[in-house]
């Protein structure tokens, strides 16, 4: 199966389809309002299809996209074929947000590299707008951050899961989000996804000393249908990495990573210490 598609240009077409669903409206009534197949509409949402800059311009008309955020979309359309993607946060949640969504969910395998703070689809509610709170995100879009990013989770237990793997550093479970009680729990919580078949954590102690993942944490996404991406999330801000030779160290530090882990067996057990600890008096 040939593999095509940047994450830009998968990002505006995971856009698309978003805008769609939020105007409530069919791929059968938006092909006839903007003269298009309805093969076609589906081709351009499933990334399977160039996506032009007037392509964009009529969809979002259809879609009544107005202002900052349809200036915006047609930026990333214009620019949808260049490799490598970073996006800065605008109103609203960030446009990247939904990208990532789109990646995880088209993904057949997932690596987090995690060295400061414990992964987003293994983080409890509670752990979640600890986070939230402590990096100053507005708090009138912390509901709405937590809400999306427990719904992202869900890919982890959906029919056909990816097969997901977390490299976790120590420094990540002994810095506290949080109260004691919280970071027990997500202790607890990290030991017991591990019992789903498709999840396998590994934790890097600190006794095992400097590593290649020290210089920060980061996603792989890979699919069938999609060559890899990288995902790193910077302050205000994330970026996609789509060409093989910017993939290459990160594959190469994540493999690295992995063999220096504590097998999985033992960063279970790890991990239950750990959660042991935090929940002493």
């Amino acid at each position: 199966m040939t593999k095509h598609g940047t994450a830009r240009n998968r990002g505006l077409a995971a856009e698309l389809k978003a805008l769609r669903a939020k105007a409530e409206l069919t791929t059968r009534q938006v092909a006839k309002r903007v003269g298009m197949s309805i093969a076609t509409v589906n081709r351009i949402e499933n990334a399977q299809r160039e996506i032009t800059p007037e392509d964009v311009a009529a969809l979002l008309a259809v879609y009544g996209v107005t202002g900052p955020e349809r200036a915006r979309t047609l930026v990333l359309a214009r620019n949808a074929n260049i490799s490598g993607w970073r996006e800065t946060d605008g109103e609203g949640l960030p446009l990247h947000l939904r990208a990532l969504t789109c990646f995880e969910s088209e993904a057949t395998r997932i690596t987090d590299v995690a060295m400061l703070r414990v992964p987003g689809l293994l983080q409890t509610a509670a752990y979640i707008r600890s986070a939230l709170i402590a990096v100053g995100f507005p708090e009138d879009k912390r509901k709405e951050m937590a809400t999306t990013r427990l719904r992202r989770q869900e890919v982890l237990r959906r029919r056909f899961p990816p097969n997901y793997r977390a490299v976790i550093d120590e420094a990540a479970l002994r810095r506290p989000a949080g109260s004691r009680g919280l970071m027990a729990e997500q202790c607890r919580h990290l030991a017991q996804l591990t019992e789903l078949p498709n999840v396998e954590i590994r934790v890097i102690p600190f006794e095992h000393g400097s590593h290649a993942g020290l210089d920060g944490s980061f996603m792989q996404l890979e699919s069938e249908k999609h060559n890899p991406i990288i995902h790193v999330e910077l302050p205000q801000s994330s970026m996609f990495l789509d060409a093989e030779h910017e993939i290459r160290p990160y594959r190469e530090t994540s493999d690295n990573l992995w063999r220096v882990a504590l097998s999985s067996a033992e960063s279970v057990k790890f991990l239950r210490r750990i959660g042991s600890e935090y929940g002493r008096e």
